[in-house]
């Protein structure tokens, strides 16, 4: 796409270099002009945070088109500039760093102009609850959507800046959400703000989450939350593209994913008729069961040159990954690894949940020896979890009303039991002194 960028205020490049009493700080790398004619390309950038994966900065950098590349922020300072400028190999005509100091930047005729004549547009790391404040409903929100949706540049986020690329976006005003937190009780204090269709709109992002650090902070349990939350609230299929560090999800403009690093999620809510959660309400563990397949989940190695994809236009077309179906059982996060494909058929029926009261754990607190007390005949297999869905301890064949003895090496804690049997399962909470 061929366009002469607009010059008629240039006069403004003349202002001093640090604008902090106006409430924002820009550095500059290549020529100010802003006089080049590009061929530039529109995209997506969607990076997990940690360390930047040049392989992905070069993809985005090559979309500009030997155009202007602006960074912004809201902490930190000009790092990207020589990053961008000089040292992945790709000319561009500037890169220039904006560093939102105060929310009066939001509305500096230069900061909207300079973002508006973006041929690349990139949101650093941070808090993105600083971006929330700083660009929502301001003209930075419709001069980041110009980019995007009109002038069709490319937009690119790490970490933070990743976390508000979607149509849905997390950005709490304090402490970070955990996966234990969100399990246990959905509505948690920390999940605010949970925001939906009123901020960026990006192509193939509509109704989609992001989640960055995914694997190093175990973010999967929350994310799942998330989904759960506004496939509730909503009454839709929800979507999530989720990112470790070092791994970056590149969109091109005609909706193809690859993934550069490490590995990246592609999440969805299940295809069935009955897809939203069975037990979504405050101060009580999240259920989202649905037949052991209530988010379908697409893990996708990545690579320095992919050359597998993902197809956002269908959310079915996929090379290179595995299918997984995900669920949450009494607060705790389950996995059905390697099944066929996004509605691939399961064993297990949410009809078939144990009623809470049909098994005891005795004693409980543990020390080390308990029971399963109960009236039933059925042979069962244990699987104990952290509060992260992370497997502990298991045991098969086990008889009810006999003596079991946990591994002394298992620390003290809460954890869950998950107790199944061939055609039902409970998940009970053991405390272990």
């Amino acid at each position: 796409m061929q366009i002469i960028k607009n010059i008629s205020i240039i006069g403004l490049v003349l202002w001093a270099n640090t604008f902090f009493a106006q409430g924002y700080t820009k550095w500059v790398l290549g020529d100010t002009s802003d006089m080049v004619t590009t061929n530039h390309q529109p995209g997506i950038v969607l990076a997990g945070g940690g360390t930047d994966n040049d392989s992905a900065m070069v993809w985005m950098l090559k979309r500009a088109a030997g155009g202007d590349v602006v960074v912004i922020r809201a902490s930190g300072s000009d790092g990207y500039n020589s990053y961008f400028f000089a040292e992945l190999g790709v000319a561009v005509n500037s890169v220039e760093t904006i560093r939102f100091d105060a929310a009066s930047a939001a509305n500096d005729p230069y900061v909207i102009w300079k973002i508006r004549n973006a041929e690349v547009l990139f949101i650093a790391g941070g808090d993105q609850y600083d971006y929330y404040q700083f660009w929502r409903n301001t003209p930075i929100e419709d001069a980041i959507n110009y980019v995007i949706n009109e002038k069709k540049g490319t937009v690119g986020g790490t970490s933070a800046g990743m976390a508000i690329l979607g149509d849905a976006y997390y950005a709490p005003p304090g402490s970070s959400l955990t996966s234990a937190q969100a399990l246990a009780n959905p509505y948690h204090a920390n999940i605010n703000v949970l925001g939906k269709s009123d901020f960026i709109k990006a192509p193939f992002l509509q109704d989609l989450i992001t989640d960055t650090h995914y694997d190093q902070r175990d973010r999967q349990g929350r994310q799942v939350t998330f989904l759960a939350r506004l496939t509730n609230d909503y009454n839709k299929r929800i979507y999530g593209i989720a990112c470790n560090e070092f791994t970056a999800v590149c969109i091109d403009g005609d909706g193809i994913a690859k993934v550069f690093g490490s590995l990246a999620y592609f999440l969805r809510s299940n295809c069935q008729n009955e897809f939203k959660p069975e037990t979504i309400v405050s101060a009580t563990p999240l259920t989202w069961n649905r037949q052991q397949a209530a988010i379908q989940v697409y893990k996708m190695p990545g690579a320095s040159v992919p050359t597998h994809t993902f197809n956002l236009n269908d959310w079915e077309t996929a090379s290179g990954g595995t299918w997984e179906n995900w669920y949450v059982q009494q607060g705790v996060l389950q996995k059905q690894l390697n099944v066929t494909g996004i509605c691939a058929p399961v064993s297990a029926s949410d009809d078939l949940l144990l009623p809470e009261a049909a098994i005891s754990i005795v004693p409980n607190p543990v020390h080390r020896v308990f029971q399963l007390k109960t009236d039933l005949t059925e042979i069962f297999d244990l699987q104990l979890l952290d509060t992260t869905g992370r497997l502990i301890w298991s045991a098969n064949s086990v008889v009810p009303n006999t003596n079991l003895q946990l591994p002394k090496d298992i620390p003290a804690g809460v954890f869950n039991l998950q107790i199944r049997s061939e055609s039902a399962i409970l998940v009970q909470k053991i405390v272990i002194q």
